[in-house]
């Protein structure tokens, strides 16, 4: 159930993220869990081997290289995904930053919920 939730979180943080920022393109509502999933997959597979090959740059970047990581990570799943676009670099960018910021406000709301329970 954990991962049902998870999965719906995400997708709606991709969808506002790509409603707010130009340059993100989703055709439907099954692209966006799609491209959630694709992420998630990412995240937890490529993401690592990303870090540990450039330790020295995130270390001598304080972590900030973690941005630039998850930007190559959605760019990554454009080329994965029909039906997502990034326009490029930047917009992939900004897109990486609103989407951790989206995700982390619905998380949030999530433990505040479960806490009143």
């Amino acid at each position: 159930m954990n991962f049902i939730i998870r999965l719906i979180i995400s997708t709606i943080a991709v969808l506002i993220t790509a409603y707010i920022l130009p340059g993100i393109h989703i055709d439907n509502f099954m692209t966006a869990v799609l491209v959630a999933v694709i992420l998630g997959c990412l995240n937890n597979l490529v993401k690592p081997l990303l870090i540990l090959f450039s330790l020295p740059l995130v270390i001598f970047s304080f972590g900030l290289f973690l941005i630039v990581i998850n930007t190559f990570i959605i760019l990554l799943t454009d080329k994965l995904v029909d039906g997502f676009r990034v326009d490029g670099f930047w917009h992939a960018f900004f897109f990486s930053i609103v989407l951790s910021m989206v995700t982390g406000i619905l998380n949030a709301i999530k433990r505040r919920d479960e806490q009143e329970v």
